[in-house]
């Protein structure tokens, strides 16, 4: 080890993680595996972290006798969605890692300060400006012309807290539809396709990036993820070197997502960033040496950094919930129809229409061989009810 670095965490240490959803249920799956015992604080028992948590702390993120409680039962912190108090983070670092550090949650929470950090690090991003008051409204229609895509500056996500504005007298009325509050306006992107690259980043400054994913996305929630992406390697190589630059950047250690649109001339432009795992990345489970909730485990852990390559080229399909818009999904039917077909189901209690409630992995020597396999298998889960196939 370094000098002046922590001293790592041995199994069986006992990891907390905040936010109880399917990402810190993966997390602390993969904990497990590797023999720590894992905790999460989350705002009720039936949450699918919950459900497989060594403990649990059952409350408000924000609230002090929570974190107090939490602090004394996990010796190192993570976070599985970025929407944090990140005042609570700077407070659990005075006695406890947390990684990735307070502030880069703090830049990824919202989209004014994420804006402004790729700005001033001059990393290639869709023309924006601040949306605060009807003044700066005004300014933006004019400096990123129309159509405009204006989003609210915290708390949206898949698709949410975002209007499109086509004209400027109706900019106005946008605005109001998001309850005026502090947004950005962004200059809209005719962009050929979306990738994402997720890092992991040691305490050491140690990075790798993994390969990239290739997303589509339907209704603004991601539908598929296939990986290697197909964008050539000039476009692989520049955005496994923007992600890692931007990890390096803010000094991130642990695991961040970077999601990109590429142009119709190859160009890349960053979208967002997420300081945790990704919906994008949940096929390194199975398709990767190390799995991105491994490396979040890792990184936390103060562990050498796993190696990021593929085993075999794989895709990933989300199982919303408007699959149990008739009942259960027929899961024998399709789990028989292809027996590579991985399930992963969340344990979620309430199937509503664009929830994500679990997700199909498919690996293939050719990765859209395995999208096509995936896809398949995620039809004859509703098929197979309708004609009465058991």
């Amino acid at each position: 080890m370094s000098p002046g670095l922590p001293v790592p965490l041995h199994p069986p240490a006992s990891l907390g993680v905040i936010g109880g959803g399917q990402l810190g249920r993966m997390f602390i799956q993969a904990a497990q595996r590797m023999g720590f015992r894992a905790g999460v604080l989350a705002t009720s028992d039936d949450e699918p972290a919950v459900q497989v948590a060594d403990w649990a702390v059952i409350a408000p993120s924000d609230r002090l006798s929570a974190l107090r409680l939490f602090a004394e039962q996990a010796e190192a912190i993570t976070v599985e969605f970025e929407n944090v108090s990140a005042s609570a983070l700077r407070w659990l670092s005075r006695t406890r890692p947390v990684r990735p550090g307070w502030k880069t949650v703090w830049v990824s929470q919202n989209r004014l300060r994420e804006k402004s950090f790729l700005t001033r690090h001059k990393i290639p991003h869709a023309p924006w400006r601040p949306v605060r008051d009807e003044a700066e409204l005004a300014v933006a229609i004019r400096a990123v012309g129309l159509p405009l895509i204006l989003k609210t500056a915290s708390s949206g996500y898949d698709g949410k807290g975002q209007v499109r504005v086509e004209r400027a007298e109706d900019a106005g009325a946008a605005w109001s539809s998001l309850g005026q509050v502090a947004c950005v306006a962004e200059g809209w992107v005719d962009f050929e396709s979306e990738i994402s690259v997720i890092v992991a980043r040691g305490a050491d400054g140690a990075a790798l990036a993994f390969p990239v994913g290739f997303n589509r996305h339907r209704s603004h929630i991601l539908d598929s993820t296939v990986m290697p992406a197909p964008v050539g390697p000039i476009v692989t190589l520049e955005a496994q070197t923007l992600a890692l630059s931007i990890a390096q950047a803010l000094e991130t250690v642990g695991v961040l997502t970077v999601e990109f649109f590429v142009t119709s001339a190859g160009g890349l432009l960053v979208n967002e960033l997420a300081p945790r795992p990704h919906n994008s990345g949940h096929l390194t489970i199975e398709a990767a040496t190390t799995s991105q909730f491994e490396q979040q485990v890792r990184t936390l852990a103060g562990l050498p950094l796993g190696a990021s390559d593929l085993i075999r080229p794989a895709a990933m399909v989300n199982l919303l919930g408007d699959l149990w818009a008739d009942g259960e999904p027929d899961w024998p039917a399709a789990l028989r129809s292809d027996p590579g077909v991985k399930l992963h189901l969340y344990g979620k209690k309430g199937a509503s229409p664009g929830r994500k409630m679990g997700h199909l992995t498919v690996l293939d020597p050719d990765a859209e061989t395995a999208l096509f396999r995936a896809q398949a298998a995620r039809r004859i889960l509703t098929d197979s009810r309708t004609d009465g196939i058991r």
